[in-house]
C-alpha cells in the first residue's frame, strides 16, 4: 500500500470522542481525527496575521498532496457508510457486491479507508482487480487504513478531504452510516441542486435504513415547499446493485463520456503515479 500522510506522528484520539466511547463502553471510534487536528485551530476564530497566513500555506500544501494523489486514478466512484459493520452484516455483503461490480465497470473504488463499510467496498474492488482508494483527514497513531486499500492519502483539512472525494468521483454511493455519512449525502445533494455538479448520481443502498429519510425528504420537506419535486427525484433509492449500477453507468456515459485520460510527466516527478501501486 502507498501511503501519503501530512503527519508522521499523529496525536490520539480527540477528547470529545475518548470521553464518548468511555460513557458507552467501547473503544473510540474510528476516523474521527486526532486530538490536535489543525482544522479545528482553523476554525477557533481570527488569530495573528502571522499564524493565518502559516496555515494558508498548509491549506494549499493540503490541496497540492491530493491533487498530485489523485489525479492519475481514473474514473473513481466514492462509497460511504458505517465503520461500525462487522463482516457478517448483510450491508456488508452489499457494499462488497457493489465495489466488485464497480471494479469490474472500471471504476477506481474510493472509501475513507475505514472498517466496515468502507473495508467491504475496498474489497470487494480488490477481488476483482480493480484500484482502490482510502482517503481520510489524519487517523489517531491508533488507527490503521482497511487492508483492501492500494493507495492511502490523509489530509489535515477535512473541508479539503470533501473537495477532492466530489473532484474526483463520479458518482457517490451511501450506505447506512451516521453523521458523516449524512453530511456527504446532504451536502452532495445541496450541489447538485445548485448546479455545482451536474446530473451527479447519489445512490443510497440499504433502503429499510433510510426510509425515513426519504419520507421526510420526498413527503415532508416536498409538502412544505422547502424543496421541489425533482430535487427528491434526484437521489435514488435502492438495494438492487444491478438498478444502482444502470444509474450510474447512464450518467457517466450520458453526461460524462469519460473520455480524458491524463498521463504523467517525468519532469513534475509524476513517473509512477499512473495507478496505484499494488503488492
Amino acid at each position: 500500500m502507498k501511503e501519503i500522510r501530512p503527519e508522521t506522528h499523529p496525536g490520539p484520539a480527540p477528547e470529545v470522542e475518548r470521553q464518548a466511547a468511555a460513557a458507552s463502553g467501547e473503544p473510540p471510534r474510528w476516523g474521527k481525527g486526532t486530538e490536535e487536528a489543525e482544522d479545528g485551530r482553523f476554525l477557533e476564530g481570527p488569530q495573528t496575521r502571522s499564524s493565518e497566513f502559516a496555515r494558508l500555506l498548509r491549506i494549499g500544501a493540503d490541496f497540492i498532496r491530493g491533487l498530485r494523489g489523485l489525479h492519475f486514478i481514473g474514473p473513481c466512484v466514492t462509497v460511504f457508510g458505517s465503520a461500525r459493520f462487522p463482516e457478517s452484516h448483510r450491508y456488508y455483503d452489499l457494499a462488497r457486491e457493489m465495489g466488485q461490480r464497480l471494479g469490474r465497470a472500471g471504476f477506481t473504488v474510493m472509501t475513507g479507508g475505514g472498517p466496515g463499510i468502507m473495508e467491504a467496498a475496498n474489497r470487494g474492488a480488490r477481488d476483482v482487480g480493480a484500484s482502490s482508494i482510502g482517503c481520510n483527514i489524519v487517523l489517531p497513531k491508533e488507527q490503521k487504513p482497511n487492508p483492501y486499500v492500494d493507495r492511502w492519502i490523509e489530509f489535515r483539512y477535512f473541508f479539503i478531504r470533501k473537495v477532492m472525494l466530489v473532484k474526483y468521483s463520479y458518482a457517490f454511493v451511501v450506505l447506512p452510516g451516521g453523521f458523516g455519512t449524512m453530511d456527504e449525502v446532504f451536502e452532495c445533494a445541496t450541489l447538485i441542486q445548485t448546479g455545482k455538479i451536474q446530473d451527479f448520481p447519489l445512490v443510497l443502498m440499504g433502503t429499510d435504513y433510510w426510509q425515513p429519510l426519504k419520507e421526510f425528504i420526498c413527503h415532508r420537506m416536498v409538502a412544505e415547499n422547502t424543496i421541489l419535486p425533482a430535487d427528491c427525484a434526484r437521489i435514488c433509492f435502492t438495494d438492487s446493485v444491478d438498478e444502482a449500477m444502470e444509474h450510474i453507468m447512464d450518467a457517466v456515459t450520458r453526461e460524462f463520456g469519460l473520455v480524458w485520460q491524463p498521463s504523467p510527466r517525468w519532469y513534475l516527478g509524476e513517473a509512477g503515479m499512473q495507478k496505484a501501486d499494488r503488492e
